[in-house]
């Protein structure tokens, strides 16, 4: 059974790729992860809020006491002419290219254009395979234009294309007001993958300390829809790979994702609820499926069923909506699902 697969211009063994997670922050796992089966690995983000920290403490110490002698302010350069960082992320990067054979692939993490896309540089110089730059932003300014959110985005690209030269991919939600839009100037502007999507972890309320506090859950099967959707109605009409994320979880997920046109499946949260091993569970279920259906490589099955190959490519779009909701009074009659 041939597996393979390409994702930002790297061959994979396969199109099963561990995701950015906590997971990845150690060798050990690395390593579990490459013996299980993972073609690659996505490291865990390194935030734009870590190195501006390192920014301010570095200039803190720096300036500490000039103002009693004035003149030792011109002894130092200013603090943005430091290339800095957490120094063992890019650690990280070389032990972890060092401890295995399969591709590295770095994450930054941000939601504007600070020093962290500089530090891209630096990522490369470490021996990153690809870098994916995932961008986390939920905008709160009213007077903020759609326009002008999705310039952020471009431009942070566009300011990290220009220091790297490995493959870069952008990890975007799909709250935007039409996402073939910046999918395809994101495409036009370098873009070597997109990613499918970021989940946003929603804050909740605490109702004995009356405070906000994080709320993370693992995602369900159910997350992988709209990644699905997408994915489907962008296949072949972007350069870029396409990589899906959130709720795969099976080998019956990995298909679906396959069919719809992903080059890459990035599993999350059933490796945090069922361990490293658990990718070589759905290898192996992902080649039996495909040795009972007569398929003989992921190249037959990707994008078969995306909306360019579909037989009704209206599925994806308003009309399969409306097929929906009429449905619904059946399901409650029947009880089996409301």
């Amino acid at each position: 059974m041939d597996l393979t697969t390409t994702y930002l211009g790297l061959a994979l063994r396969s199109p099963l790729v561990p995701s950015a997670s906590p997971l990845t922050e150690e060798l050990d796992t690395i390593r579990q992860m490459e013996d299980s089966g993972a073609a690659a690995v996505v490291l865990h983000s390194l935030f734009a809020e870590q190195l501006r920290q390192d920014t301010l403490e570095l200039a803190h110490h720096l300036e500490h006491g000039t103002e009693s002698f004035a003149e030792a302010l011109t002894y130092f350069p200013e603090p943005e002419e430091f290339r800095l960082g957490p120094e063992e992320y890019l650690e990280h990067i070389a032990k972890a290219k060092a401890a295995v054979k399969i591709p590295i692939i770095a994450s930054l993490n941000g939601s504007s254009m600070g020093s962290w896309t500089n530090y891209a540089k630096g990522i490369q110089e470490a021996g990153a395979d690809a870098l994916e730059l995932n961008i986390y932003y939920i905008p709160t300014d009213m007077n903020l234009t759609a326009a002008e959110i999705e310039a952020v985005y471009l431009d942070i690209l566009k300011a990290v294309r220009v220091v790297v030269t490995i493959p870069v991919a952008v990890k975007l939600s799909p709250f935007f007001t039409n996402f073939a839009n910046i999918a395809a100037r994101l495409d036009q502007a370098g873009a070597n993958g997109l990613v499918l999507f970021n989940r946003f972890y929603q804050p909740d309320i605490d109702l004995e300390s009356l405070e906000i506090k994080p709320n993370i859950l693992l995602s369900t099967p159910m997350a992988m829809r709209v990644p699905l959707r997408w994915i489907a109605l962008l296949f072949g009409k972007v350069e870029a790979s396409l990589a899906a994320t959130s709720g795969i979880h099976r080998a019956s997920d990995v298909l679906k994702m396959l069919m719809a046109g992903a080059d890459v499946t990035m599993l999350c949260s059933t490796l945090i609820r069922h361990g490293p091993r658990q990718i070589g569970v759905i290898e192996r279920d992902l080649v039996a499926w495909m040795e009972e259906h007569e398929y003989e490589s992921v190249s037959q099955l990707k994008g078969s069923l995306s909306q360019k190959n579909c037989a009704e490519p209206s599925a994806f779009e308003r009309a399969q909506y409306m097929r929906a909701i009429s449905r619904l009074p059946a399901l409650w009659v029947k009880g089996s699902v409301l």
